[in-house]
């Protein structure tokens, strides 16, 4: 399992965070979203998703990862 923390753009409420998390949860990954720090902190099998796909999915959900 891989840990990562990135940085998160266009968070404006704490439901912003919680529909993050609920995205990723949705595909296996373990997420805990902060909207005042607008960060995200993930832990995923890199067997079964990467980078790209995880700022894929937060992208669909109009948001966007620094990575």
């Amino acid at each position: 399992m891989k840990k990562k923390i990135y940085k998160v753009k266009n968070m404006h409420c704490e439901s912003c965070a919680s529909m993050i998390e609920l995205d990723l949860e949705d595909v296996g990954v373990k997420a805990k979203c902060s909207y005042p720090n607008q960060s995200l902190e993930i832990e995923f099998d890199e067997k079964k998703l990467n980078e790209e796909k995880i700022k894929e999915i937060v992208k669909k959900s109009g948001y966007e990862l620094e990575i």
